[in-house]
């Protein structure tokens, strides 16, 4: 009983995320962010939820950095947490 795998038949073509890429804060501009935010976690039995505000706060700076794409906070599931000045200034950029 003979199997042959064959590796040369069937080629994998990799495709990249469907946002895109989600770059490594090399420079560490969204450290104290991205702190704040694991600070709350921790604090709180990583329990999401309640760390919301600091979660928001994190993708703000990584949107306004371009180390994401730029997205509507609604979209992101932060409708309830937005005011007026951070979505005005997220639309003009």
């Amino acid at each position: 009983m003979s199997t042959a795998m064959n590796f040369g038949s069937k080629s994998f073509t990799p495709r990249p995320p469907d946002k895109g890429a989600f770059p490594l804060d090399h420079l560490g501009e969204c450290k104290g962010f991205k702190e704040k935010f694991m600070k709350c976690l921790r604090e709180n039995s990583f329990e999401n939820a309640l760390c919301r505000q600091e979660s928001k706060e994190y993708l703000e700076c990584r949107m306004e950095r371009q180390l994401m794409a730029k997205e509507p906070l609604e979209k992101l599931g932060f409708k309830d947490l937005i005011d007026e000045k951070s979505e005005a200034k997220l639309k003009t950029l």
